[in-house]
């Protein structure tokens, strides 16, 4: 029986990296048609991300079948918990990825689009991001994955900074409000696929030490605030 759980359990480690690979495969065909200014590959975005969707859901039903079937302890327990959370972090990267291919669909239609030079630094940092929670959760290292928590500041300024700078075009000149708006959402999903990214360091640090870093807080810090 231990030796079933076992396989089960390095299964499921392995069906969620492939879901992942996916999930890669998305934001690089996004960013490779900003950078190209190809639309081709836009309907490819949707295609992967069905495959998404359908990994996703395998994932969910193999995790709780191993809660059900096996009762996990202790690391185990943990590591499951915490690929629960990562499939849906992962699920809601895909959902991002499609927002973002329905923005370049617009915005390249128009002949005048130019990417700001932030915006293309924002994917890089974005698709690092994501590399790494993924290498952290594959080596079950806590050190790649407080890199990661580190490198979403970087994302977060970037998105501050374009979002100031694109309305300021916008209020000079009304004629960029169209391209402003579709670079916004652009920002904003990128943003959010870095969230997600944090969220899966986060769970492997959980899964790996047993601490829950969430909202900046460790757990000797929580218990202490609880007991007052």
């Amino acid at each position: 029986m231990e030796r079933h759980f076992e396989t089960s359990l390095r299964d499921l480690k392995q069906q969620l990296v492939g879901m992942a690979g996916y999930v890669e495969k998305a934001i690089d065909l996004a960013a490779d048609v900003l950078t190209r200014r190809d639309p081709a590959q836009i309907e490819e975005i949707f295609a992967v991300e069905k495959e998404i969707n359908k990994r996703h859901l395998a994932v969910d039903n193999a995790s709780v079948t191993l809660l059900a079937l096996q009762q996990p302890l202790a690391a185990d327990l943990r590591l499951i918990v915490a690929v629960l959370k990562m499939n849906t972090d992962l699920e809601r990267m895909g959902d991002q990825a499609v927002n973002i291919a329905y923005a370049l669909k617009d915005l390249l239609a128009r002949p005048n689009f130019r990417a700001p030079k932030d915006l293309l630094e924002m994917f890089t940092h974005a698709k690092f991001m994501v590399g790494e929670a993924l290498d952290s959760f594959v080596q079950k290292s806590p050190a790649l994955s407080r890199d990661v928590l580190k490198r979403d500041e970087t994302v977060d300024a970037l998105k501050n900074k374009i979002f100031r700078e694109t309305v300021e075009k916008m209020k000079a000149d009304p004629a960029q409000i169209d391209d402003g708006l579709g670079i916004i959402l652009i920002a904003r999903n990128l943003e959010r696929i870095g969230d997600h990214a944090t969220n899966i360091a986060e769970d492997v640090i959980f899964a790996a030490t047993g601490e829950d870093i969430r909202h900046g807080y460790k757990v000797e810090t929580l218990r202490e605030a609880l007991k007052k």
